[in-house]
């Protein structure tokens, strides 16, 4: 049952969209932000604006920032290390950054390979992939622990072939783990002790 007029509703419906968030902590949220409009709500109002202008994806790995290539793709310091870290999502990438790999490049695949939702190659950054693999010492495949991430990282490995070394991180990361929700010396540790596939 409604509590509110319709705008309320509705702001209360997309943020029970919001990842963690459900109908009552989405409520909480817009009566919070309701009673403290000047200090909450209009800053929010207008950097969602400014975001929604602002924000673009990296054309070389697929991360989100203000300018593209990415803040990452244009360290020229990050090529480095030649190592080349391969991740689900954004939020992977972030969460290893939070970890402190060293000067890394990333690549985003944007999901993962599920044949029951309907996600083949295609849907997928891999063309892209392969054809940044050869700069690279290693491809570090830092996929989710999950059935769909190991199928992916396997399809990776034959899609880059014999040539390519390619590790994958550490049993650190436990069975059925997601990297946004691990700490960072869990990352750390598996990134560290990665092994050959």
């Amino acid at each position: 049952m409604p509590s509110g007029g319709p705008e309320i509703e509705q702001l209360i419906q997309l943020l029970a969209r919001l990842p963690g968030l459900g109908p009552r902590s989405a409520r909480r949220a817009v009566l919070h932000m309701i009673k403290r409009k000047e200090q909450l709500m209009l800053p929010l109002s207008a950097a969602l604006d400014r975001a929604v202008v602002a924000v673009k994806t990296c054309q070389i790995c697929g991360n989100v920032d203000t300018v593209s290539p990415c803040s990452i793709c244009a360290d020229p310091r990050r090529g480095e290390s030649g190592m080349l870290i391969v991740v689900e999502d954004v939020s992977d990438l972030w969460a290893l950054e939070r970890a402190g790999p060293g000067q890394v490049r990333y690549h985003v695949l944007g999901g993962v390979l599920s044949p029951l939702d309907g996600i083949g190659p295609d849907d997928l950054n891999l063309d892209t992939l392969v054809a940044r693999a050869p700069d690279y010492a290693e491809i570090v495949l830092a996929m989710n622990a999950t059935v769909d991430g190991q199928t992916t990282a396997h399809y990776i490995t034959d899609r880059l072939g014999p040539d390519t070394k390619v590790t994958r991180l550490a049993h650190g990361v436990p069975i059925g783990g997601e990297l946004d929700y691990l700490d960072e010396g869990t990352l750390s540790q598996a990134l560290r002790a990665r092994t050959q596939i």
